[in-house]
């Protein structure tokens, strides 16, 4: 007897059942599919299921779980495509996310950020959306995690949406001068172009998110100030929206500092990589310190990225577990010895 191929045989269990979705729009149900239907093999590939877009429908064949997976994931790139809110395969992917975790809420207009009345900033991974969310409600936010998670990049979107708004007067965005194994002392220059080269990425994103005469508008109007952390002592920073970003480098007392530089009116948001502290040997970072000792205040969230919400190039999140993987052997490697 002529054993089936693996597709084939794959291909009858997908056979089993066939769910389809009717959309009132056909054209944007169209747009469901992608070029050459590459939206639609994503998501394919992505639960193991068959797919096709026959009219101003979408079909789905597959196993029960498989099918409402796919089926989270159509009806979260539709909300995407619709509201407006669609950047090509990287939602594609995030839909994708979202749709793995089952109960985990997609996409929806509240859950995005809105800087000024042309960019709009949408999650791409569940712990991104419970991270807007808890920015919108707490008056101090920490985000930790890997590179590449988008914590430092939502909050400098959520703050530059907050200002542009009108909900705060100056947004406010800080991080040590510490060198990731470099030393730039004796660089030429004054202080401003020392510094500088700890503050080109947040001037980077800002940019991105504002274009450079906005950007220049406000910085000239003392509206957007990024700073070293050094600079903040002594200040009291009323109606602001702060941000300290690569906060694991910060030194205890640093961050003691900081955190009391809230004013009336103001929120904060610290950022940082645990597994990244630059600081010397002995010094505990001020992160790590902070996240343990401030967990009963009742205005506080601590959002914790993980390698799955890397949105940056897939080899990012490769690398990442990667290095998680090799400090699991030196610790074990430690307790054992």
């Amino acid at each position: 007897m002529t054993q089936p191929r693996k597709g084939e045989a794959r291909g009858k269990r997908r056979r089993e059942a066939t769910e389809t979705i009717h959309f009132e729009d056909s054209a944007l149900a169209k747009q469901l599919s992608g070029p050459n239907d590459r939206w639609l093999a994503l998501i394919e590939d992505a639960f193991d299921v068959l797919m096709a877009a026959p009219g101003g429908a979408v079909t789905i064949t597959g196993g029960t779980d498989e099918r409402e997976a796919a089926k989270r994931a159509i009806l979260d790139l539709h909300g995407r495509i619709s509201s407006g809110h669609f950047d090509g395969e990287p939602d594609v992917k995030a839909a994708i996310r979202f749709a793995r975790h089952d109960g985990e809420p997609g996409l929806t207009t509240e859950g995005v950020i809105r800087v000024g009345r042309r960019t709009v900033i949408s999650p791409r991974t569940p712990n991104q959306a419970g991270y807007i969310d808890a920015l919108a409600k707490y008056d101090l936010n920490f985000g930790v995690g890997p590179a590449g998670t988008g914590k430092t990049f939502l909050a400098v979107a959520y703050g530059a949406g907050e200002l542009m708004a009108g909900r705060v007067k100056r947004l406010v965005v800080t991080r040590p001068a510490v060198e990731a194994g470099e030393r730039l002392g004796f660089l030429p220059g004054d202080l401003a172009e020392k510094v500088d080269p700890y503050l080109q990425p947040i001037w980077d994103a800002l940019q991105d998110l504002l274009g450079r005469e906005a950007l220049d508008k406000r910085r000239a109007a003392g509206e957007i100030e990024v700073a070293p952390l050094a600079f903040m002592r002594g200040r009291t920073l009323s109606n602001a929206f702060v941000i300290v970003d690569e906060a694991q480098n910060a030194t205890v007392a640093q961050m003691k500092m900081v955190l009391t530089r809230i004013g009336e009116g103001a929120r904060m948001v610290v950022t940082g990589d645990p597994s990244q502290v630059d600081l010397p040997p002995r010094e505990r970072s001020g992160l790590a310190h902070a996240i343990d000792i401030l967990h009963n205040v009742s205005t506080m969230k601590v959002t914790r990225f993980e390698k799955g919400d890397v949105v940056r190039h897939p080899i990012v999140a490769e690398i990442v577990e990667a290095y998680e993987a090799d400090l699991a052997r030196q610790n074990e490697a430690r307790d054992s010895s």
